[in-house]
């Protein structure tokens, strides 16, 4: 189990990211990955758990989820991707499966015009759905404009052939999918059958043990790549750590969210 730290004081002296023309990121995803050291460093810690599980190759196709709204499972996914975009190897491919509620292309300064809506509903070229971020080696494909059947979309044969196709056309990218809350929609749990595994978002003071339980137990333990507490204070984790199943990595992330 990772033991939780301090986050640390920010910093004026790191140097945020160089957006690309048309871009700029979100204040609090851009304070996560430049100004304050110690929220990346998580994420890293994180993605070094993806990258060598204890057994096994893998997870390359991943989903990110919560059980409640407004648990920052967005701002999480965001990190991740940038996570794998800057480490040496890696690539990262983001896709918004959260159709309700959409915030990934936002968080980057980008365009939610088109997107997996226009795939799943019209046929749309995957290729021509992918928009480039202000990292080189991070893309997104955007939920798109809201459909009025999100449900019966996501759970549809076309996105289990979308899946399959991302995971073969692109076999040098971790693939990161922003999934809906489960509690407010069903198609999360039939989604979390596709993927290679799952990390959990939980935001402090909002998901009880129960809550997190009930995911657990719904999306398959054997799936669960990790979970990260989201907006905690360090001291109040530490002393609750014990209240929850030891069968779990934890991570700790400060809370600049307020989105997914």
């Amino acid at each position: 189990m990772t033991t939780p730290t301090a986050a640390p004081r920010r910093t004026e002296h790191v140097t945020p990211p160089q957006w690309a023309e048309g871009q700029k990121w979100d204040e609090r995803l851009n304070s996560s990955s430049a100004l304050v050291p110690g929220i990346a460093e998580s994420f890293r810690r994180l993605r070094a758990k993806i990258l060598h599980p204890a057994m096994g190759q893998p997870a390359r196709t991943i989903m990110v989820t919560s059980s409640v709204p407004s648990e920052g499972k967005s701002f999480v996914c965001a990190n991740l991707g940038i996570a794998f975009a800057k480490g040496m190897e890696e690539h990262a491919l983001l896709i918004d499966c959260d159709l309700r509620r959409p915030s990934l292309a936002s968080l980057f300064g980008l365009t939610n015009d088109r997107g997996l809506a226009n795939h799943l509903r019209s046929g749309d070229d995957l290729g021509s759905l992918i928009k480039k971020t202000a990292l080189d080696k991070l893309t997104i494909i955007p939920a798109g404009p809201p459909p009025v059947n999100p449900a019966e979309l996501l759970g549809s044969e076309v996105m289990q052939a979308l899946i399959a196709e991302v995971s073969a056309r692109y076999p040098d990218r971790f693939i990161f999918f922003d999934s809906p809350p489960l509690q407010a929609a069903s198609e999360t749990s039939v989604l979390a059958k596709q993927v290679d595994g799952i990390v959990l978002v939980v935001r402090w003071g909002r998901s009880g043990r129960k809550q997190v339980q009930q995911l657990v137990d719904t999306l398959g333990k054997e799936k669960i790549l990790g979970v990260v507490f989201n907006a905690c204070e360090t001291g109040l984790l530490e002393s609750k750590l014990q209240g929850y199943s030891h069968s779990y990595d934890y991570y700790y992330t400060s809370g600049y969210d307020r989105q997914g």
